[in-house]
């Protein structure tokens, strides 16, 4: 009797399972900032509770959002991935649009849809982190060995660059080229190859901070905040000055002073100063060690992936983790007085309807990927139970007669196969598990 329909059944029938540590980092940070929002936002506005109601409504959207990303196929997406670039650049367009496009304090960076303000980059972010592990899958090998496969999301990044300081938002500039160096290294260019684009591009980056007076003044104010206090420095001094407080242990939930209309975007930019005043040294050790877990746990999924030869899966697995390791890093780096000024939210925990729908996305496909993973690997392991427990086919008996003599044409087109088999632009084979007939 053939028992191979029934094994290709049940190797479609297996399913994976997402990780229980990204799982439980992404929940914990996700609890944290309901509970620092509430105590952050509590005197910012006529009602108490309207910030911390505006939080819990986009986080809900959020989580049904991520919801969508877990269940959906990442083939499904890496299909439409120039239709994911091309998004990319209409949406960062939009802004532009008269009475779509929305200006707050000078920056124009959201669309009004009515209900809300959405800002745009945040989905950008992660429509370009899906492009780009899509393009170094397609590319992996020339992206190793060419200059043109290397420099192709380069152009890419530096049009999107272009897009994001006409709004102005540097910040997100910085957080998208960093992100396209680090996916390049990963996805296999030579180091020594990234640093001659970043070279050329480091006297640009400085023109734009010394020839704009708003960004020297964040340079200048950071690195001296007190000089200025109640200038430049006020936003840095206050941050600075609320950490200090907690100390240790903290002054306790919902005590901070520095929130009592002190220091500015209390809710968002600057809520890790309330986490430091209220919370202390042990609650900003805690908010670092699950930004560490989740970061580092991230990595480890894409890595196992890539040895799966699951590249697509392991790219967005390494791109999540290098824009949530970036910005958490510039964010709370901006509140320790470690980096100048920068507008960047803390990902799952500063209020922010833009940053906390996208961000929930981003967590969505990252569980996706784990599940993925560990779906595969069920997979592989059923396969080589289902190949040991069938054992060897009996072998055909030996022709006596000798074989005929190959040809030269033959033989050369063996060895041309065998030596294209050995290239490293040879095409990979990602494994799939098809039902056999």
């Amino acid at each position: 009797m053939n028992d191979t329909p029934r094994q290709a059944t049940r190797l479609e029938a297996i399913g994976g399972r997402f990780d229980p540590w990204l799982l439980g980092a992404m929940l914990a940070l996700a609890s944290l900032g309901v509970v620092m929002v509430a105590s952050a936002s509590i005197y910012q506005h006529g009602n108490p509770f309207y910030y911390l109601i505006r939080h819990g409504m986009f986080l809900g959207v959020g989580l049904g959002l991520a919801a969508w990303a877990m269940r959906t196929e990442l083939k499904s997406i890496e299909h439409h991935n120039q239709l994911l670039l091309l998004a990319c650049f209409v949406l960062l367009a939009l802004v532009f649009v008269p009475g779509l496009g929305s200006s707050v304090n000078g920056a124009r960076r959201w669309i009004n849809l009515g209900v809300s303000k959405f800002q745009v980059v945040e989905a950008v972010k992660v429509l370009y982190i899906i492009w780009i592990a899509s393009y170094l899958v397609r590319f992996r090998d020339e992206v190793s060995v060419t200059w043109q496969a290397m420099l192709k999301p380069v152009v890419v990044v530096g049009l999107l660059v272009g897009l994001l300081l006409l709004q102005p938002d540097f910040g997100s500039s910085m957080l998208l080229l960093s992100i396209t160096a680090c996916m390049l290294v990963l996805g296999g260019a030579p180091i020594k190859r990234i640093i001659l684009p970043i070279l050329l591009l480091l006297p640009a980056l400085v023109a734009l901070v010394v020839f704009e007076p708003y960004r020297m003044k964040r340079v200048t104010s950071f690195m001296d905040p007190w000089a200025d206090q109640l200038g430049s420095g006020y936003q840095l001094s206050n941050a600075l000055m609320a950490i200090g407080r907690g100390e240790w242990g903290g002054i306790g939930l919902g005590g901070s002073v520095l929130k009592l209309n002190y220091l500015p975007e209390v809710h968002t930019d600057f809520i890790f100063s309330v986490i430091g005043e209220e919370l202390g040294f042990v609650g900003v050790c805690l908010v670092i060690a699950l930004y560490a877990l989740l970061v580092g746990r991230a990595f480890w999924v894409g890595l196992r992936c890539v040895e799966m030869r699951r590249h697509f899966a392991g790219y967005i697995a390494f791109g999540v983790a290098l824009w949530v390791g970036v910005q958490s890093f510039v964010s709370m780096g901006v509140n320790l007085g470690l980096l100048p000024t920068k507008g960047l939210t803390l990902p799952l925990i500063s209020s922010g309807g833009s940053s906390i729908l996208m961000t929930c996305v981003a967590m969505g496909l990252l569980l996706r990927v784990s599940y993925e993973l560990e779906r595969t690997q069920r997979q592989v392991a059923l396969r080589g139970e289902a190949v040991q427990g069938a054992g060897e086919a009996p072998r055909a008996p030996a022709d006596p007669r000798p074989a005929p003599a190959a040809s030269a044409s033959v033989a050369a087109a063996s060895l041309s196969q065998t030596l294209r088999g050995t290239s490293r632009l040879q095409p990979r084979i990602e494994p799939t598990f098809e039902r056999l007939a």
